[in-house]
């Protein structure tokens, strides 16, 4: 049955989904050309089958019978870009009766982050389904399947959230950063510009940010020094599973 009527989608049982909302860290296009900023991107998928065929959706799908909420969760960040992420954490369960116009689905929601330092970060698997967006992209959310603007908006909520308390911020760096780095990623979650130099010296005063003995080269000025992060650094194994990258 590809659609319902109201009556019968009320006595159907809702189908359990699990999606991803997946964040990188990339350099900001204005025009097609970089503006020298990084912002906030997500891959999205195209859906091959109705409802809502053609359009963008969150990478997702039923859960299977023997896979865990996490494991699907990161199985989707698999198909969808081939890594595992650096940080995955159930966002919220979206189960509105009208997201879908054939029968119920309620969606777990997990966010994954993954960083920039992975060369296949640039790139996701051979797909022409399956594609880059930047996140704030009011055109590109407006046109998304479901209710699928409404869970990266408030992904991207959860995550000025959690950057504006927590150390959430080295998930999009590797295991050595600049302070630039790490002002670059805060500025790219939250929005907004911020002040250099009262920004490092709130860094220098956190517990788990501490200075090596190593600088990065390669620049025209003085070489920066190199900062490490040292809590808790645990990330989600990636499951050998896989899920169709067409979600609800």
């Amino acid at each position: 049955m590809e659609f319902a009527n109201v009556s019968e989608r009320q006595a159907m049982s809702p189908e359990l989904a699990v999606s991803t909302v997946i964040f990188s860290l990339r350099d900001e296009l204005v025009g097609g050309q970089p503006t020298g900023r990084k912002s906030l991107w997500l891959p999205l998928v195209r859906r091959t089958r109705q409802p809502f065929r053609g359009q963008w959706a969150l990478p997702g799908g039923p859960l299977a019978a023997r896979q865990t909420l996490q494991d699907a969760a990161a199985a989707n960040l698999r198909a969808t870009t081939g890594l595992a992420p650096s940080h995955l954490e159930q966002l919220y369960a979206f189960g509105g009766l009208d997201r879908s116009p054939s029968q119920r689905v309620v969606s777990i929601v997990y966010w994954a982050l993954v960083r920039e330092e992975h060369p296949e970060a640039a790139r996701l698997i051979e797909d022409p389904n399956v594609a880059w967006f930047p996140a704030r992209d009011e055109a590109v959310l407006d046109a998304l399947a479901f209710d699928h603007a409404e869970i990266v908006s408030y992904a991207l909520w959860r995550l000025g959230n959690k950057v504006e308390y927590g150390s959430i911020a080295h998930r999009f760096l590797g295991e050595r950063f600049t302070l630039a780095q790490v002002q670059e990623v805060y500025e790219a979650v939250l929005d907004r510009r911020l002040d250099a130099a009262n920004f490092r010296r709130h860094l220098r005063g956190t517990a788990d940010i501490e200075p090596t003995d190593e600088y990065l080269l390669g620049g025209k000025h003085r070489p920066p020094r190199l900062y490490r992060y040292t809590g808790d650094t645990a990330v989600v194994p990636d499951p050998a599973s896989t899920v169709p990258a067409d979600s609800t």
